[in-house]
């Protein structure tokens, strides 16, 4: 009896484990092949005709975002090109990148809707009227036997990375998400939820399909981020930091189609990963042909010569590197004073990740100049505070000397990043700027100069994305918090081409030939002078002692008054006692000191 219960209950087990095997450990009966791209920008587009020779040999074609803006091409068709010749290819499945937003949410949803046919999968876009995603959380595809689920995952630094009004309603309120918030878990929390719902439809694979990134600056919210919080996922495509990455089952191919990426789950259920140089890569001739056809509908456009330069502009650094979005280059002072000089400006910004394009010496042409500005913003002039513009200088200077698209290319003024001084700025769930909590990294501020006055006002010019749609974070501007002088002018690339003809008589000259000194980048740790010590009072029988005097502190870069009192008064609050005790050296203005002044310290 009992003998023949174990038996059944062994039976039992059996079968269980069996019936487990069964729905969780299947395998393809032949190697998949997933091939993947990431932040092809429009440019290269041409070699898209490799992929497709690639994609002969694949099971699936992905693409993880930002492929339809970026250059001509993606401008002047707001995307649909692009889609064109994904459609060609048979893409079958593509994650939102944030630059998928550049010509609006509405121009999205149409091309999701009614011109690509491939879907958008997005688990974290969220409609917050109906607590709905936009997109479906994922797509789920039978290949050899297995089903494989690819789960779609959008940087919430979209909100800043492309334009925060797209996500508003008319008062400003935020009416879609990206489960950003709770320090990066809200994220984790819709992936493991879709994740776990491809797991019970009974996903064999999951993948991970991200515009993500690795940047530090990404954080909280990057792929390795989602890796190390999420349970369940076999591989993930990468895309967001242009970084190539082929680490611990995270994959990323760089940008541009220098490379593609490929996947292999093989038929023992091991997964392989591999980049594929492109360079190496024949065109499929068929894709080259349509590709061309798509070239010849905006080709005369964009060959149209509308200038000619003397010097070469640069975005990058030597090694290839994005310089304009961590330093002074002279394409970004080129853009930026067409912005100061052509709306009659005081001051100018123009946004590192706003300067997409080189220009070579020689001729210029439409194409190269709406490549260098492809996201077709618009000119604003507005008034400012020389607050607000510190603000913002020390917003663009918060990540230096990483890059960061918000970095601030200037005209009108120069200033100094102190990169020995860690970053103080502070952001909202959202990241927007919400203020300066300790130092400043930004130093020796000059308007025309003379060092600006946080209380004077200013004429700012830039575009409609940082001084009225809160840009790259920029909440210290906005609609509410700018008076409008012009509203929307010009469109950024004609701002540039009226700058070069009509205000250089359409030559860019020697003037430009190299960055001309307005950003100064230092690493020096301030310098802190010791206090002077008293002299020694002999007492004499008679004469009663002199008390000790006020110790004195010589201000040094970086200093402000919270900090100095900070230091010698231990509570940073206490700074307006060292301000009653200076009024004469200081002046007005407590938050102007400068190097070099000596300050009495009353304990």
């Amino acid at each position: 009896m009992r003998k023949s219960k174990f038996i059944a209950l062994v039976f039992a087990v059996i079968l269980v484990i069996s019936s487990a095997a069964f729905v969780f450990a299947q395998v393809p009966s032949e190697d998949i092949v997933i091939l993947h791209t990431n932040d092809t920008h429009c440019n290269n587009y041409e070699d898209f005709a490799k992929i497709a020779e690639l994609a002969k040999d694949a099971d699936l074609l992905i693409d993880a975002g930002d492929a339809i803006q970026g250059s001509v091409i993606g401008t002047l068709s707001k995307g649909g090109y692009i889609v064109e010749i994904m459609n060609k290819l048979g893409y079958d499945v593509a994650v939102p990148g944030n630059h998928e937003f550049d010509y609006g949410l509405d121009r999205l949803v149409e091309i999701a809707n009614s011109e690509a046919d491939f879907p958008y999968v997005s688990c974290n876009l969220v409609d917050l009227r109906t607590g709905k995603p936009l997109f479906d959380a994922y797509k789920m595809f039978e290949v050899k036997g297995v089903k494989i689920a690819i789960v779609g995952v959008t940087t919430p630094e979209t909100f800043t990375k492309s334009t925060p009004t797209y996500f508003q309603d008319g008062n400003g309120k935020y009416i879609y998400g990206f489960c950003e918030g709770n320090d990066g878990k809200n994220l984790y929390n819709a992936v493991q939820k879709a994740v776990d719902a491809a797991k019970a439809e009974g996903a064999d694979y999951v993948l991970v399909d991200g515009h993500l990134g690795v940047d530090p600056e990404s954080a909280p919210w990057r792929s390795t981020d989602v890796k190390a919080n999420v349970t369940g996922v076999d591989a993930y495509i990468d895309g967001h930091s242009h970084t190539v990455y082929s680490e611990d089952s995270i994959q990323q191919t760089g940008n541009y189609l220098a490379n593609a990426g490929k996947i292999t789950i093989k038929a023992d259920g091991t997964i392989a990963f591999e980049l594929i140089d492109l360079a190496n890569v024949e065109a499929d001739a068929d894709a080259a042909a349509f590709i061309a056809g798509i070239t010849a509908k905006f080709d005369d456009l964009q060959k149209t010569v509308v200038a000619k330069t003397s010097v070469d502009l640069t975005t990058k650094n030597e090694d290839g590197s994005r310089a304009v979005r961590s330093k002074e280059t002279n394409l970004g002072d080129l853009c930026a004073d067409a912005y100061r000089v052509v709306m009659g400006a005081d001051i100018a910004f123009v946004n590192g990740g706003g300067v997409r394009a080189d220009i070579p010496t020689g001729d210029i042409t439409y194409g190269q100049i709406v490549s260098v500005h492809p996201f077709g913003n618009m000119a604003c002039l507005v008034e400012v505070t020389g607050q607000q513009i510190l603000d913002a200088l020390e917003l663009g200077a918060s990540q230096c000397p990483a890059e960061t698209g918000g970095f601030l290319q200037v005209s009108g003024l120069t200033y100094t990043i102190n990169t020995a001084i860690e970053s103080t700025v502070t952001k909202s769930e959202q990241n927007e700027f919400t203020g300066v909590a300790g130092a400043r990294r930004v130093q020796d501020v000059m308007v025309a100069g003379a060092p600006i006055d946080p209380a004077k006002t200013y004429k700012l010019a830039s575009h409609n994305y940082m001084l009225k749609n809160g840009g790259d974070g920029y909440a210290m501007f906005g609609k509410n918090n700018v008076n409008i002088i012009l509203d929307e002018v010009l469109i950024d690339n004609q701002v540039l081409i009226n700058y070069i003809v009509d205000e250089l008589g359409g030559v860019v000259g020697e003037q430009y030939a190299a960055a001309q000194g307005r950003i100064k980048i230092v690493d020096e740790a301030p310098v802190v002078i010791a206090p002077v010590e008293p002299a020694p009072v002999e007492p004499t029988p008679v004469i009663v002692p002199a008390p000790l005097p006020a110790e004195k502190y010589v201000v040094v870069k970086g200093d402000c008054l919270f900090t100095i009192a900070r230091k010698f008064l231990g509570d940073g609050e206490l700074w307006k006692k060292i301000y009653e005790a200076n009024k004469t050296v200081i002046g007005k203005n407590p938050n102007l000191i400068f190097p070099g002044q000596v300050l009495k310290i009353e304990k």
